[in-house]
């Protein structure tokens, strides 16, 4: 009986290594997102699209226990800001987490408080501080591919389209998925045309890799 055991093994150990070795590539194709966040008149929906679809999807709030209370979602999003490094100040934070207690657990709060807007943003914003507030360097890198494309890559890609500036404004604002592949890119609904302008001038105006 040992050696039919020492036998199957390397039998078997024979079978894995030539599995191994002659094995093609696996290719995966993730599926396409579906999951959005539920509509919301208040100022943090807008927020939340753009900043918390940057790393995870809407599933995952939809995932959380039903009926937490306003403080246990700031909590969440005080752990997204402070642990993992989410690109959203105190404003910010604060109305993501009125939106996600009244969507998602049914508490709606006092007109005063679901009226109150988050601070605007300067008109005119230098590129490098709204890619920072915005996490795009999360995502990108100015000549390699991260998550998404190198800026390099894009700007090559533009190089003599005339509409280049309009394109990449409007990629930056709807979001989207295939230009680059199937890993989608959040939407940016919360950056006015200034900041959208800036952010594309400054993408397209890199140097060729």
């Amino acid at each position: 009986m040992p050696a039919i055991r020492f036998l199957l093994a390397l039998t078997c150990s024979g079978l894995l290594a030539a599995t191994a070795v002659g094995a093609e590539p696996v290719s995966i194709e993730l599926p396409r997102e579906t999951a959005r966040l539920t509509p919301s008149d208040l100022p943090g929906y807008a927020i939340a699209n753009q900043k918390c679809t940057i790393c995870h999807s809407a599933d995952y709030i939809q995932l959380q226990p039903p009926g937490m209370s306003e403080s246990q979602w700031r909590g969440e999003v005080a752990k997204m800001q402070h642990a993992y490094g989410a690109p959203v100040d105190d404003p910010q934070a604060d109305a993501i987490a009125t939106y996600l207690a009244d969507a998602y657990s049914g508490k709606p709060h006092a007109q005063t408080v679901a009226a109150q807007a988050v601070p605007a943003s300067p008109a005119k914003q230098d590129a490098r501080s709204l890619l920072d507030a915005n996490g795009c360097l999360g995502c990108h890198a100015l000549d390699r591919t991260v998550v998404g494309p190198a800026y390099q890559a894009v700007a090559g890609r533009y190089r003599n389209d005339p509409q280049a500036l309009r394109g990449v404004t409007e990629h930056i604002r709807q979001g989207g998925v295939g230009r680059w592949g199937q890993i989608p890119m959040p939407p940016f609904p919360a950056l006015d045309d200034a900041q959208l302008k800036t952010l594309a001038e400054f993408i397209l105006g890199q140097p060729a890799p």
